[in-house]
C-alpha cells in the first residue's frame, strides 16, 4: 500500500512539474527583442524631448542690462555679445551654468580680459 501511495504522489509531482515546465516555456521572454524594444523606445523618447527643448530658432529677447557691458552670467568676466548669445542657446540650465563656470575658470587661469568666440569654443569643450 505504501508503494501505491508513493507512486501516486510521484505521479502527481511529475504532473505538476510538467505543467510548470509548460508554463515556463510559454512565458519565455526573448531578451534580445525586449532589449531592442526598450532601446527603440528610449531613442524615440529622447528625440522627442530634444525637439521640444531645443527650438528651431533662437528667439530670446535681448537683455538691456548686458548691452552696455556684457559679462559672463554670475561673474565679472567680460565677454562679447556673441558669447552671451551662444550661452543663451544652451537649453538646459545646469549645462549652461557648467559651461559658464568652465569658461570663467579658464579665463581667470589664462588672465583673459574679454572672452570672445574662439576662446569660448576652446574653453567650453569638456
Amino acid at each position: 500500500m505504501e508503494d501505491k501511495s508513493l507512486d501516486h504522489r510521484l505521479a502527481a509531482l511529475e504532473s505538476r512539474l510538467e505543467r510548470l515546465e509548460t508554463l515556463l516555456q510559454r512565458s519565455t521572454v526573448d531578451m534580445d527583442a525586449a532589449k531592442a524594444g526598450i532601446q527603440q523606445w528610449v531613442t524615440e523618447y529622447v528625440s522627442l524631448r530634444l525637439q521640444q527643448l531645443v527650438p528651431e530658432t533662437c528667439e530670446h529677447a535681448p537683455d538691456d542690462t548686458v548691452a552696455h557691458r556684457p559679462v559672463l552670467p554670475g561673474t565679472r568676466i567680460r565677454c562679447t555679445e556673441e558669447v552671451l548669445h551662444r550661452l543663451g542657446r544652451i537649453p538646459i540650465p545646469f549645462v549652461r551654468q557648467m559651461v559658464t563656470q568652465k569658461v570663467a575658470e579658464t579665463a581667470r587661469a589664462e588672465h583673459v580680459v574679454t572672452v570672445d568666440v574662439p576662446f569660448f569654443e576652446r574653453a567650453a569643450t569638456f
